[in-house]
């Protein structure tokens, strides 16, 4: 019995899947997505596959940016199309292009998303490590045509030295990136985990811890 050929995934106990070598039981077992099938000690559970076994899928390498003002707020925006959504809050974000190193990308990204060049901000620490989460099955599916099965993320703090009248969500990088969010707002960085998409919360709590010391930064006068 092999899920490549029936298209099903079998879960059972090793004994079982000898046991179930006899012709007989072979021939005999009817498989149904979500059955336990029991003959005799043998019990078998058969559920539907996803479209790519997430163990072998990888996680894709990607930014998240905290960008803090002169107040200490940092940087939300409220994800496009999603104003009803009671958490559709979040910091900038993106993916590693090829051979780009993770700094260079948090800073095109935060140009890309916010319209706040590199000029205007200085870097104020970033995560030791890597930050990872994975994407609930619903939004897997249509989610990276399942190459990914979450994403794992190096973060940056940068404080921002310009005024808020550079920040263009409509336009940003000058008008040549397609807007990412509709509406945008500076708040406490304590705030951001209730704001986000549960899935994500555990890593904004992670930020949280790692950038707290920084909501005290001010701008050179």
């Amino acid at each position: 019995m092999n899920a490549r050929t029936t298209g099903l995934r079998i879960v059972a106990p090793a004994a079982a899947c000898e046991y179930s070598k006899d012709p007989a039981i072979r021939r005999s077992i009817r498989l149904r997505p979500g059955k336990r099938v029991a003959y005799g000690r043998v019990i078998m559970t058969m559920s539907a596959p996803e479209t790519r076994d997430r163990r072998e899928a990888a996680y894709r390498p990607c930014v998240g940016i905290a960008l803090f003002n002169r107040d200490g707020l940092v940087f939300l925006g409220q994800r496009r199309g999603q104003a009803a959504a009671a958490q559709s809050w979040q910091m900038p974000q993106g993916g590693i292009d090829k051979g780009e190193a993770p700094l260079d990308a948090a800073l095109r990204e935060l140009h890309e998303e916010t319209n706040v060049s590199a000029g205007s901000v200085t870097l104020l620490g970033q995560t030791d490590g890597w930050l990872t989460y994975d994407l609930p099955r619903e939004v897997l599916k249509r989610s990276w045509k399942g190459r990914y099965r979450g994403q794992t993320q190096k973060w940056f703090a940068f404080g921002f030295t310009g005024d808020d009248d550079e920040i263009d969500i409509e336009r940003p990088a000058a008008g040549t990136q397609k807007p990412e969010f509709d509406a945008w707002r500076w708040e406490r960085l304590s705030v951001t985990p209730d704001l986000i998409v549960s899935f994500k919360r555990p890593v904004y709590e992670s930020v949280v811890a790692a950038f707290s010391g920084h909501v005290t930064w001010r701008a050179p006068a």
